[in-house]
């Protein structure tokens, strides 16, 4: 069997190397950069440019099936140039998504190939626990493992009670206080940052996410701006997703700044981050109950005795309404995408969804509109 050592501090094992089915005419690579047409990609001789095959934009399904930083992909080297050509994406076994900005129904991958997401969340007047639970939906319906940083702990004379809340709505979560200024916390961090892992780091702009990846890198990754004093409001410093390789062996993947992360297609994360209230709903005596103040009603029942708090049922039901409404968007998206191309026989998944010509490189604009 063939090996990569260099690619090996990247997070390539054996389990890729059995997806190349052999492939003997390609080589294998990882996404690390992402650009309006272009990729840039790790082989085991070095960085090259890379853009899709003809073959792989016109057989794309969806968005989602072209490359995202953090994708192992085959790719072809061009002869006597530093560049390559990437023929075929490798399943991923984690992908943390959106929906794609504006009214377009389809799926934009933040980044792929993932063991533990951390959502950073400042401990300023940006901190909102709705925000944190919207990230959590989206991370666990990924497949990696979320973390919570609660970030600029300087600026914040109380942090433990902030990880408290955030611990009441993340039961089972690892919570942690850093703070980049103080070099604190990073200690604990340590566990996940280490060989063969792969780390993405989300969260909304101005929560010091590019701040946070140069100090456990150890050195300046990412150009820092600063935040409005006056409403804690960040000026977007990441402004495309990038992969970088940090001392520990670790492989850190920076996002940009999230004003909304639009959910997609997340209905098993929001029953995970929810399942306090998946459980209680169980234990209604009626199983049509509405929890509009039936009798027996487990759910009314919590929310009178303070025992589940009102802001987080409000955001369930949110959720799910935003989710069922994408739901229904895209089953009518698939519809006319059937359609266009004549070959309509009914509703489908939004994640076997048909198209009527070949989907576009992704043109991403990467800051939440």
């Amino acid at each position: 069997m063939t090996t990569y050592p260099s690619l090996t501090a990247y997070g390539w094992n054996d389990q890729w190397n059995e997806a190349l089915q052999q492939e003997s005419t390609l080589i294998p690579a990882r996404v690390s950069a992402q650009y309006s047409h272009q990729y840039r990609i790790i082989t085991s001789e070095g960085e090259r440019t890379a853009s899709v095959s003809g073959k792989l934009e016109y057989e794309a399904q969806r968005r989602s099936d072209f490359p995202a930083v953090g994708d192992w992909v085959l790719a072809e080297p061009l002869q006597g140039e530093n560049s390559a050509v990437i023929r075929k994406v490798l399943p991923r076994f984690s992908a943390m998504s959106r929906k794609e900005a504006g009214n377009v129904v389809d799926e934009q991958i933040i980044a792929a190939n993932v063991n533990w997401l951390f959502i950073t969340s400042a401990l300023n007047q940006d901190f909102n626990l709705r925000k944190i639970e919207r990230f959590l939906i989206a991370v666990w319906e990924s497949g990696a493992s979320p973390v919570v940083l609660l970030t600029k702990a300087d600026l914040c004379e109380d942090p433990e009670r902030f990880r408290d809340e955030v611990e009441a709505i993340a039961p089972g979560v690892p919570v942690h206080i850093v703070s980049a200024q103080e070099n604190l916390g990073k200690e604990a961090l340590a566990p996940y940052l280490m060989s063969g892992q792969t780390i993405a780091v989300t969260g909304s702009s101005g929560v010091g996410k590019s701040t946070l990846i140069n100090w456990l890198a150890g050195q300046d990754l990412n150009r820092v701006q600063g935040i409005r004093e006056q409403d804690a409001r960040g000026r977007h410093t990441t402004t495309h997703r990038e992969l970088f390789l940090i001392p520990s062996g670790a492989v850190l993947i920076d996002t940009p700044g999230m004003r909304e992360l639009q959910l997609w297609d997340a209905s098993e994360g929001w029953e995970v981050t929810f399942s306090d209230i998946v459980e209680l709903k169980s234990h209604c005596r009626f199983q049509d109950c509405r929890h509009l103040g039936e009798k027996g009603c487990a759910v009314q029942e919590a929310l009178a005795n303070g025992t589940l708090d009102a802001h987080r049922y409000a955001n369930y039901i949110k959720t799910e309404k935003e989710l069922a409404h994408l739901e229904l968007k895209a089953l009518r998206s698939d519809r006319r995408n059937q359609k266009n191309a004549g070959k309509f026989s009914g509703a489908k998944s939004k994640k076997s969804a048909t198209r009527s010509g070949p989907i576009p490189i992704p043109q991403y604009n990467e800051f939440d509109e």
